[in-house]
């Protein structure tokens, strides 16, 4: 079930302090953040993030522009049904279900990580209803010869990693910060943000359907890069930290020549989780992006 105001009582209000909206999918309440009046941004997490890692542009461009921040189904404080597939085709079905059911238009997608992938197949879909694409680190194509990745996925999606995802909440508690660039940015009272929504091992099973994904829907993510030309004339803002041991630099090869009308902001310091990581530092790149 999804997290209520009773029992999300561990959230800080002052790193979050949002009003709770919820939508009723046929696959369960969809927990989302919608602040602000005007031109939309609406913020896609990754794995295993959710709208928390937003905060901080949320909290800013509210005062300005419509903030929309959805939580997958399996993350942040939507439900977190079982029986369904939590396959990244399933999320992009639900998040295009959703803009469809909030009536988003004209929108600036914020993507990070799995949101990637997700956001670029509801933007192949609907070109006309995407005005921008500002994007942390992540991909949208197929990895199986990346050897990192090839190797992450093979592990997780193993007997072993699904055990150590499930009962021990390996991804967040683990994972994620191992990849953090500068500990001091990803303090322990932040870091039980991401923790905190998986509280039962039924409730982490997306944590390691996505992992596994990399090579398992390989045949998704190569769809998508075979479709890439459809992008070629979305304006893109790329926010990389450069200590991604996932998606490191040459990563971004691919979005600059995917997107020739792009423009790009390195930041030494961050890991894989980069809207966390680099926070209020992307607001000055955002603001004169959007506007």
């Amino acid at each position: 079930m999804a997290q209520t105001e009773e029992t999300n009582q561990w959230i800080d209000r002052k790193e979050y302090p949002f009003k709770s909206k919820y939508i009723q999918s046929k696959h369960g309440k969809i927990h989302y953040l919608d602040e602000g009046d005007g031109q939309v941004l609406l913020f896609v997490h990754g794995n295993p993030n959710w709208s928390f890692c937003y905060r901080k542009l949320i909290k800013h461009f509210s005062k300005n522009y419509r903030c929309v921040a959805i939580d997958h189904i399996g993350f942040g404080l939507s439900d977190k049904p079982f029986e369904v597939s939590y396959l990244p085709q399933f999320h992009s079905e639900n998040m295009e279900w959703f803009i469809k059911e909030l009536g988003l238009k004209d929108i600036t997608i914020f993507m990070h990580d799995w949101g990637c992938p997700i956001s670029i197949h509801y933007t192949q879909r609907n070109p006309a209803n995407v005005k921008g694409i500002v994007a942390f680190n992540g991909w949208f194509w197929s990895v199986k010869n990346d050897k990192t990745l090839k190797m992450f996925s093979k592990f997780l999606g193993s007997a072993l990693g699904k055990h150590l995802c499930k009962y021990f909440n390996f991804f967040p508690k683990v994972l994620m910060k191992a990849d953090v660039g500068d500990k001091n940015r990803f303090p322990k009272s932040v870091h039980e943000h991401y923790i905190r929504p998986f509280p039962k091992p039924e409730t982490r099973k997306g944590t390691w359907i996505f992992p596994k994904s990399f090579l398992s829907e390989d045949n998704w993510l190569s769809s998508l890069w075979e479709k890439r030309n459809t992008l070629s004339q979305i304006p893109v803002l790329l926010l990389w930290g450069l200590k991604d041991k996932a998606f490191p630099e040459p990563f971004l090869e691919n979005w600059q020549t995917t997107f020739p009308e792009h423009t790009v902001a390195k930041f030494e310091y961050s890991g894989h989780n980069s809207p966390e990581e680099i926070g209020e530092e992307a607001i000055p790149f955002v603001e004169k992006f959007v506007g």
